[in-house]
């Protein structure tokens, strides 16, 4: 049964520096924080409504978790701790800030029932997170990530790493740096988002002076998508790719690249390098080729609108994609 969270958002409070790309309010839609009782309520609606509660997470998302005051932490945590446990729903989930984890603050979300703790890393690259003023260092990241980890065991909490691609002073290289770097890391769980840049932000005023050019369209699919599939040959499950699908995101976007399908899009290109890797070895390019791919992914190996079709239609080559179960994810076989 596929996880499902219940998200609440919880925007900036606490959290000690604006970041250049960042408009929390945009971003999740949320105009406000909620109270515990709002929690209460929305938990209470969704425990009636959510077809797998034992396979759903309470999600406190917005970036800053354990730095908003002390108190109003313990409000959620202890709201939504009333709807964890047998008969309900599986744990709380919440994302936070690298520089924002300690021992005390772990035993205390461990006590209310946190099952995962995600941490926007956004990038590994010292130079690029002074850049776009988040206030931590990679370092950072590694040492929340390893005070984490120390709580294993069946107790312990899934660990999940959030990251940006193209940020303001990033390249691809640098991104790939980062790639390679979270990989190391192995999280659990990983987050891979293509910069937008929203109105009203340091990146905005960046864009428009010229000194901050965001990636091209293809460029930002590249990125993902390496990143995409170097978690995935690692085992890290990326449980999103690409900004959800927001009015709100759409209306406010200045610049960068945002999609509904992106993760699609990613896919699309790491199954068509693949196809590429496997013709190069051809000693003649034929003019029709067929590929064996998991059977579930039959529409990622086409192409986003069946993309990869035109693309190999261009250079002489038409594709057909069929399945096969011994397949793995990702990987194609060139049927002779």
């Amino acid at each position: 049964m596929k996880h499902s969270n219940i998200s609440i958002f919880v925007p900036h409070i606490g959290c000690p520096h604006r970041c250049s790309f960042c408009d929390q309010n945009t971003i999740s839609g949320a105009q406000h924080a909620p109270s515990g009782d709002e929690v209460r309520e929305i938990c209470e609606k969704a425990l009636g409504e959510v077809r797998d509660p034992a396979n759903t997470e309470i999600a406190f998302f917005g970036g800053s978790f354990t730095a908003i005051p002390r108190g109003y932490m313990l409000e959620l945590l202890e709201a939504a701790h009333e709807f964890v446990g047998e008969g309900k729903f599986r744990g709380i989930r919440c994302s936070t800030r690298p520089d924002c984890i300690d021992p005390e603050i772990l035993f205390t979300l461990r006590d209310f029932g946190v099952t995962a703790i995600e941490l926007g890393a956004q990038s590994m690259c010292d130079e690029v997170l002074e850049a776009n003023e988040r206030g931590h260092s990679a370092e950072d990241v590694e040492n929340a990530c390893g005070l984490i980890r120390a709580f294993g065991g069946e107790e312990g909490f899934e660990l999940g790493l959030q990251m940006m691609t193209g940020l303001y002073k990033s390249s691809p290289e640098r991104d790939w740096q980062t790639i390679e770097r979270i990989a190391a890391l192995r999280p659990d769980t990983a987050r891979i988002y293509p910069v937008v840049v929203l109105k009203g932000t340091r990146l905005a005023e960046l864009m428009k002076s010229g000194e901050y050019v965001p990636y091209s369209f293809d460029t930002a699919v590249e990125v993902a998508a390496s990143a995409l599939a170097m978690f995935d040959s690692c085992g890290i499950r990326v449980i999103k790719c690409g900004l959800h699908a927001s009015e709100f995101v759409e209306k406010d976007m200045v610049g960068g690249f945002y999609h509904p399908a992106f993760r699609e899009l990613c896919e699309s290109m790491i199954y068509r390098h693949n196809m590429e890797f496997e013709l190069s070895a051809c000693s003649v390019i034929p003019e029709i080729a067929t590929f064996a791919v998991a059977p579930s992914c039959i529409s990622r190996a086409l192409g986003h609108k069946k993309s990869n079709c035109g693309y190999f239609s261009q250079r002489g080559t038409e594709i057909r994609i069929v399945g096969d179960e011994s397949v793995p994810k990702y990987r194609c076989e060139l049927r002779r």
